[in-house]
């Protein structure tokens, strides 16, 4: 900011003022400086040899001037001044020296100060108060702040004619000056209104940052609407946006909302979208969509929406055009999927075994992971299911023999439940076809294929609506129904429905959160699925059941479940991105004696704040990872021995917690995710057991689908640890990292694993859902939680990794080890295309040529530079890579959108017809 800006005036020793002074241009010798004659502010002492003619007379002239300035004839004063002016306006020199008229009027500066006091009130000391607020950036002293000091005491002068130097001075010092003000609670009127003559000039100059730098100083971002034009407007935006990491609550949201109204001014839609959906706040969202007369592109803003799973209801006219109600519903989706699919030539279904490359393995384990174990064939589902995501076929499950031929059979129990669940994965999206060949597995009489088939529904319904809700009327009668369906059609629920407030499921789930005679999986089930429902909504109706739970004594044993943590993540998910807004509940919270609030306040605050990059936030959470807990138990009394531990599991809780928080904050801002990562290591080197399980989980969490070379070499060394829950976690952790990427090297690293860990199921198990992973959707998929350009993030998807990462935190055989292992199929919430799909106005696919390539920071950069490097053209439809950055080859189509990802309508350019 201004602050930070470093001074170009000279380079000067505080109080004595020395003068380190470049060389002349001209050849002659350097001048020295010297500050011997004890005066304050020091004096320049040059003799007369060292200066060239032309200087010589330069200096005499100058020295004759502010002698005029000095002696007591008036008329003499204005022609005196405007030679002065005159001659530091017209100086030249290069851009490290000061100007010589500066250097040579700088020893008469005091005296020029002491005769301003004299002078009487007129034009001429206004004149003479304009030049010493110039002077006085020569000045040592930085506590006097002469130049602002003389510059409120010459108003309504030209300013700007002393060129951008003086002005980045004037915006440093009125920031200093402001800062004071504010401590000693002093009027800043006069300063607000000189920062007024300052944007202007800036905007001008193609210097937008230091006008919105100044603006914030003082608190007044809101007031730059009042000075962008069409060429500025663009730039100033994107360097706002960019600073919103960086910035403390309640300035990041004011910089945003500013940004914003600037966009929604210039009818740029598209990025005033964007940014209501940051804000998370629906009016402006509504208000937004509404102002799109244009019908293609409030298609496009539909397009928007869907991406980030927001239900508008769709009122007037809107509501009869059912092709905008599909973009909104996301239904066209599985259609695009395939158009990439079949560009890419990927659509035959792969096996298992194509992913296992079991030849490639060690020969010596070769045999033995091909063995037809229950517990190998449901790994293999998981892949299955994971590799032909949405393509709608395989070779395992929907097979011409239908059920009775299907993989089902060769799993048992609970391994059924997530193999019949594994068809609506392959059938993603594509509702009315899935649901086909659903119903089919809803007659088989074992209740877990029955389970399945519920869970099934709720993962083909993920982040598509229809207009019939199929969903709710499959999984909403749950009367009756035996636990383990009635927990399949909870999670069901809250998958299809993730992020869309639908208000009919607080009627139907809220009952069994209260319900106290229930068993803690239903109800955590329950709390998590209106989590994901009313994700970021601060809905108080579902905190207050979930808080009442926690006080009701009914549950006092049921609370040190292993299932209370879904129902604090339920909690918490409900402020996600509401910042301050969580206070609240945290307060709530800390009245609450129970070993669980703890564990909830930490998870709350973190949700709160992700993806915000707030590093307050980050220090906090790594205080708790630092504090040690003493294991200090008394052998001769048993119950407090009990109690103690039992107190210990909630602290671990809280600490392994926020080891996840520092990813989930940290992963908004790039200096921040760095930052943390290193964290990471000195966390592994000197963390407790519990610390150390969680860490690779984070590092999976911050970069999902972006498998970064340091970060899977470190998770690879850690997949071998002596703490096997550790290895594991590190194992899944490398199958989030590459999800969707077909990366090689962590498939390399994976089959290794393979061998390695032959004689052990459960890390084998692992090593395969992590191969499952890498491969999703035959590398078109990506678990990346954040799109349009990583500016937005989608609370709905942070909230599914989230969510499968807690259920590995300290015993990965407490969940996914162990009977429910279904919980993987969270996931879906967070899995999306990667591609770029173009259509016409009407809707129609449409071929074009685009650049992809690395996308490149060009905030604050001068002119117009390239947004991409290292681009190839491809023809659309197209995949993009985490960090790339597409653009279209000509002209010939205009983008309705300005980031081109996902789905975007094109219209013809009018102008290149023309031409």
């Amino acid at each position: 900011m201004a602050k930070e800006e470093e001074k170009k005036a000279p380079v000067q020793d505080k109080g004595k003022g020395k003068v380190d002074d470049a060389k002349q241009t001209n050849g002659d010798k350097s001048e020295k400086a010297d500050g011997k004659d004890g005066k304050k502010g020091g004096d320049l002492d040059l003799a007369p040899e060292e200066l060239s003619e032309e200087d010589q007379k330069l200096k005499d002239e100058l020295d004759m001037l502010a002698e005029r300035l000095t002696e007591d004839d008036k008329s003499l004063y204005k022609p005196a001044l405007d030679a002065i002016k005159e001659s530091i306006k017209t100086s030249t020199s290069s851009m490290t020296a000061v100007p010589k008229p500066l250097k040579f009027l700088r020893p008469h500066y005091e005296k020029l100060c002491e005769t301003y006091e004299k002078w009487p009130a007129g034009e001429d000391k206004q004149s003479l108060a304009d030049t010493l607020s110039v002077l006085g950036m020569t000045y040592s002293d930085e506590e006097r702040l002469d130049t602002l000091k003389y510059r409120l005491l010459a108003p309504n002068k030209d300013i700007g004619s002393w060129g951008h130097e003086y002005m980045r001075h004037l915006a440093l010092e009125i920031g200093e000056e402001y800062q004071k003000r504010m401590e000693d609670d002093k009027d800043t009127e006069d300063l607000s209104d000189l920062t007024r003559t300052l944007v202007p000039f800036f905007l001008s100059h193609n210097a937008e940052a230091d006008a919105v730098d100044i603006l914030s100083e003082l608190e007044m971002i809101e007031d730059i609407k009042d000075y962008l034009d069409e060429n500025t407007y663009s730039r100033v935006c994107l360097y706002m946006v960019s600073m919103v990491p960086l910035l403390a609550y309640p300035d990041n949201d004011r910089f945003v909302r500013t940004a914003h109204d600037v966009y929604r001014h210039y009818k740029q839609l598209t990025q005033a979208m964007c940014l209501a959906i940051r804000l998370n706040d629906m009016e402006l969202i509504k208000s937004d969509f509404a102002a799109a007369e244009d019908k293609a592109l409030k298609r496009q803003l539909a397009f928007i929406l869907a991406r980030q799973r927001i239900c508008l209801e769709l009122e007037g006219e809107d509501a009869e055009d059912t092709e905008l109600q599909e973009c909104l519903n996301n239904t066209k989706l599985p259609e695009h999927y395939k158009s990439l699919a079949k560009e890419l030539n990927v659509l035959d279904p792969k096996v298992p075994e194509d992913i296992y490359k079991s030849h490639l393995e060690s020969s010596r384990t070769a045999g033995l992971t091909n063995t037809d174990s229950a517990r190998h064939n449901l790994a293999s589902a998981f892949v299955n299911a994971f590799v032909n995501a949405g393509f709608g076929a395989d070779k395992l499950m929907l097979v011409e023999g239908g059920v009775q031929q299907s993989w089902i059979w060769k799993v048992k129990e609970d391994g059924m439940t997530s193999t019949a669940a594994s068809a609506g994965m392959l059938m993603q999206w594509d509702v009315e076809m899935g649901l086909d060949k659903i119903d089919a597995f809803t007659y088989v009489s074992e209740e877990q294929v029955k389970a399945g088939a519920a869970l099934a529904t709720g993962i083909i319904n993920s982040g598509v609506r229809l207009d019939g809700d199929p969903a709710m009327a499959l999984l909403g009668d749950l009367e009756g129904k035996s636990v383990s369906v009635k927990v399949a059609s909870i999670m069901g629920l809250g998958l299809a429905y993730a992020g869309s407030n639908k208000e009919d499921l607080l009627e139907l789930l809220l009952p069994y959160v209260t319900d106290t005679s229930l068993d803690m999986q239903i109800s955590a089930m329950a709390a998590l699925s209106l989590g994901f429902i009313f994700v970021g909504s601060a809905q108080s109706d579902v905190s207050e059941a979930i808080i009442q739970t926690f006080l009701d004594e009914d549950r006092a044993n049921q609370l040190k479940d292993k299932w209370t943590r879904f129902m604090t993540l339920g909690l918490a998910l409900l402020y996600f991105g509401q910042q301050e807004e969580v206070d609240v509940v945290l307060e709530t919270l800390k009245v609450i004696e129970h070993p669980m609030s703890k564990p909830a306040s930490v998870l709350a605050e973190i949700c709160a704040w992700a993806g915000t990059g707030a590093v307050l936030k980050l220090q906090e959470l790594l205080h708790i990872c630092n504090e040690h807990i003493e294991d200090e138990r008394d052998d001769d009394d048993k119950d407090k021995k009990d109690e103690e531990k039992k107190d210990r599991s909630g602290d671990q809780l809280v600490q392994a917690y926020a080891v996840l928080g520092l990813s989930l904050v940290g992963m908004g801002e790039e200096v921040g995710q760095e930052m943390v990562l290193r964290q990471f290591g000195h966390l592994m080197h000197y963390g407790e057991a519990n610390i150390r399980k969680a860490v690779p989980l984070a590092m999976g969490l911050i970069s999902p689908s972006n498998p970064q070379m340091k970060v899977y070499d470190t998770l690879s060394r850690y997949s071998h640890d002596n703490d096997i829950d550790v290895a594991v976690n590190a194992i899944f952790a490398m199958g989030m990292l590459g999800a969707g990427t077909n990366n090689a090297r962590l498939a390399q690293l994976l089959r290794q694993l393979a061998s390695y860990y032959h004689r052990d199921p459960n890390a084998l198990f692992m090593v395969r859902i992590a191969q499952g992973l890498v491969h999703m959707g035959k590398g078109t998929l990506s678990l990346s939680p954040f799109h349009t350009d990583r500016s937005v993030l989608s609370r709905v998807g942070a909230a599914g990794l989230l969510t499968i990462t807690l259920s590995l935190i300290d015993d990965p055989r407490q969940f996914v080890l162990g009977d429910h292992h279904y919980l993987l199929y969270v996931l879906v919430t967070a899995m999306h295309p990667r591609f770029l799909i173009t259509l016409d106005e009407d809707l129609k696919p449409l071929q074009v040529n685009v650049r992809v390539g690395q996308a490149v920071d060009v905030v604050g950069q001068a002119g117009r530079p390239k947004t991409i490097t290292g681009w190839q053209t491809q023809s659309t439809p197209v995949l993009l890579g985490y960090g790339e950055r597409a653009e279209l080859e000509d002209e010939e189509w205009i983008c309705l959108t300005n980031v081109m990802e996902g789905v975007c309508i094109l219209r013809k350019n009018p102008d290149w017809e023309a031409s």
